[in-house]
């Protein structure tokens, strides 16, 4: 993450595709904001006032300011271009070029499954739900269940996973570290204090719009190589978030209900139509992803060795810690030879790695 990347949501008339396009072209937010403006032009096919807005530098103020509201409320933003950055939303061409993350952000690359529902769940869709991840967490290492924190079935899967030790992350469509619905609150709470994640692609200065739910779906989507709709009217958003992840070329599973239940409609309509896979147990969706019940050598050695992420820059920063317990900035400066704009990006990016935290009075002490 550099503050190149923040500065480009900034950008006025270039929005998510258009930054999407940028980093495909040129590699990085670094390389886009040194591009002359020709290239921006002639190669990368921006329109002109955009093209001179980038060159103008625009949004580094507001990123600037984005990273101190990020430090101040624990928000972790996370760049497409970050190795943290989850590996199936980046294959996505409609990501969000930063997430903004609250909590284990390496729970966004365990295996993940996208669990989605009515608002309206009957009792009925709240247990099979509870069925499916019951059967998924005593079979599948790394488990990490991601939904939407709505009301209904969303709730309810957070809360099954929970329930059965297993991870889960929210997507929501707030100012991050603000949730909603407010009632749900204490449930993002327990999320983070059991080891997952809330997240976002909303920065502080976002001007908020019901557009933004929408948009918030094909996160969930793109989160995991795999949908279940659990309990679904004719319409609504699980549909939509299903559509979306059919068009990821993800796989779309549903779970049947009855046919005279109409919070079941939608549902029954996908798989009646060829549209999703119809699970009833664990071991469907096991099956339907492809997943093997142990882990695998690469996810056994990410677990074992988290230090092996430090680019040059934070190794600086992490040896600097030999000779004290806690650094303040000053001390960090002085120690390092890093400007202050070089060193808030990189103890962000360590928080993120977790290898470093912020202790009360900007203090830091290496984990």
């Amino acid at each position: 993450m550099v503050i190149e990347d923040l500065a480009l949501l900034f950008v006025r008339g270039l929005g998510s595709r258009g930054i999407v396009h940028l980093i495909d072209h040129f590699g990085s937010a670094e390389a886009i904001y040194n591009a002359p403006l020709s290239t921006l032009i002639n190669d990368a096919k921006l329109r002109k006032d955009v093209a001179e807005r980038i060159v103008a530098r625009e949004g580094m103020q507001e990123a600037k300011r984005e990273i101190e509201y990020c430090r101040k409320n624990q928000i972790y933003p996370i760049a497409a271009t970050d190795e943290e950055y989850p590996e199936a939303l980046r294959e996505t061409s409609d990501r969000p070029h930063v997430l903004f993350a609250r909590g284990n952000i390496k729970a966004l690359n365990m295996r993940t499954l996208s669990m989605v529902g009515t608002r309206e769940a009957s009792p009925s869709g709240i247990h099979s739900a509870d069925k499916i991840i019951a059967g998924l967490a005593t079979q599948i290492p790394n488990l990490c269940i991601i939904s939407g924190l709505a009301y209904g079935i969303d709730s309810a899967c957070h809360r099954s996973a929970l329930a059965h030790n297993a991870t889960t992350v929210a997507v929501v469509a707030d100012i991050l570290p603000n949730v909603s619905p407010a009632p749900n609150r204490n449930l993002a709470d327990e999320i983070l204090r059991m080891g997952g994640a809330i997240v976002s692609e909303l920065h502080s200065q976002t001007k908020q719009n019901g557009q933004l739910f929408i948009a918030r779906n094909r996160i969930i989507a793109g989160l995991s190589m795999g949908t279940l709709v659990v309990e679904s009217p004719a319409s609504g958003g699980s549909l939509a978030t299903a559509d979306i992840a059919d068009s990821y070329g993800r796989t779309v599973m549903a779970l049947p209900g009855r046919i005279t239940d109409t919070q079941s409609f939608g549902s029954n309509n996908l798989i009646r139509t060829g549209k999703a896979r119809m699970v009833l147990t664990a071991n469907d969706v096991i099956e339907d992803m492809g997943w093997d019940t142990e882990l695998s050598t690469t996810e056994a050695a990410t677990e074992a060795s988290p230090l092996d992420k430090l680019n040059p820059t934070e190794q600086i920063i992490y040896k600097a810690f030999d000779s004290a317990v806690t650094l303040n900035w000053a001390e960090l400066t002085a120690q390092t030879g890093l400007t202050m704009g070089e060193l808030a990006m990189s103890l962000m990016d360590m928080e993120l790695k977790g290898v470093v935290r912020c202790l009360p009075g900007k203090r830091y002490e290496r984990i």
